[in-house]
């Protein structure tokens, strides 16, 4: 009797494991078939091919440049068919990471969107970001040599009038969702949770150097002064251009090359931040308006960054690690589609859209290096004499 009931549970089980086999087979093939038939990269992005502009709103770039892109990532990208399934194209898995980097929609929605599932959304996402970032940070963010960083400052001080500046430095809040077991690390004083991406920016607004993953709780200083390109600017490893003396102040002498930056920064010979305190002298006041004329590069950069990837007007919910690659993939692809595009749509800034920055509360001590007091000491005499600008006194 014990044999037949054990032979009857067996028997029952193996027709279960039929059933449950052949269900999953018939949604397989019904996923697939949706995919081709209904999802967004079949039917939706065809047709946008046929309209330049709404592409370039899906995807925040033309078909030229996404097909640029794709050349250089593709085979980095791609994958093998096997004997039960196809696998997605090149082409459709760097859409669904630029759809995800251009809108911040989770990832079930742009699973739904592409009818495919969630797991393959979370790890094509990650390993796409990844693979543009390594396909074109040589070409559109290694660090500058001396000559580049020389070409910079030329520009810096033709557009901007500010010499021997390599760039603007400042850093940018990203929001994420509260990560387990990190305690307060990510509390920013913003109230909210985030990582930092530290970044200088050039004349054109591209991103030279970045640094990302820094905690929220940190300020900005003391991510510049534990990180690679803080360490740098320290030890005098970057291969910043010898000093020149400033033009039509040959008197002065000789000054570094240097970077701009607010208040959240320290002051070093090489770093030019605002003077502390309120009711300054007006020489004070116009070297702050020369500094926050030229600091406003990296402002500018970091709005047209929040603007053309939404993913950072929302809360981004995956791990730091994994945030660390979208952050590194935009800025790249904001370097990447700034250089590529024949005609540059943004809008210039022109004299009249340049206002100094509000007043500074309290700051506390600095103990700055004399060398560093003197080299700010210096830019200001030159700004209120022989670098003066015509508006620089009504702004």
């Amino acid at each position: 009797m014990e044999d037949i009931t054990t032979i009857a549970a067996l028997y029952l089980l193996w027709k279960s494991y039929k059933r449950s086999n052949k269900r999953r087979s018939v949604w397989v093939h019904n996923i697939i078939k949706c995919r081709t038939q209904f999802g967004e990269y079949h039917c939706l992005i065809k047709e946008l091919r046929l309209d330049d502009c709404r592409f370039q709103r899906y995807f925040r770039m033309t078909c030229v440049q996404f097909d640029d892109l794709l050349a250089q990532v593709g085979v980095r990208i791609s994958r093998m068919d096997t004997n039960y399934r196809r696998s997605l194209s090149a082409a459709e898995r760097l859409s669904i990471c630029l759809r995800y980097l251009a809108t911040g929609d989770s990832f079930r929605t742009i699973a739904n969107s592409f009818r495919v599932g969630v797991s393959t959304v979370s790890t094509i996402i990650p390993d796409v970001a990844t693979a543009i970032w390594d396909c074109l940070v040589e070409e559109f963010m290694a660090v500058p040599s001396t000559e580049e960083w020389r070409s910079i400052a030329e520009k810096f001080e033709e557009r901007w009038n500010f010499p021997l500046c390599c760039g603007a430095l400042d850093g940018k809040h990203v929001v994420l969702k509260a990560p387990e077991n990190t305690g307060s690390q990510f509390f920013n004083y913003k109230g909210t949770l985030s990582l930092v991406l530290l970044a200088v920016v050039d004349a054109e607004r591209c991103f030279r150097v970045i640094d990302v993953g820094g905690y929220g709780r940190t300020s900005d200083g003391g991510i510049l002064a534990n990180y690679a390109f803080g360490q740098a600017l320290k030890s005098g490893s970057l291969q910043l251009p010898a000093g020149l003396p400033l033009s039509g102040g040959d008197h002065l002498g000789p000054l570094p090359h240097v970077f701009v930056a607010d208040e959240a920064f320290p002051l070093r010979k090489n770093l030019m931040r605002p003077f502390p305190g309120r009711n300054l002298a007006r020489e004070r006041r116009i070297f702050h308006y020369r500094l926050s004329r030229a600091r406003l590069v990296v402002e500018n950069a970091f709005g047209i960054l929040s603007s053309q990837w939404r993913m950072y007007r929302r809360v981004i919910e995956v791990q730091p690690e994994v945030a660390d690659k979208f952050v590194k993939a935009t800025c790249i692809l904001h370097n990447f589609l700034r250089r590529t595009t024949q005609a540059n749509t943004q809008r210039a800034i022109s004299v009249a859209d340049v206002e100094p920055l509000p007043g500074l509360g309290r700051i506390a001590a600095n103990n700055s290096a004399r060398e560093a007091i003197r080299v700010r000491e210096v830019f200001t005499s030159y700004f209120n004499a022989e670098g003066t600008v015509p508006w620089q006194d009504d702004v």
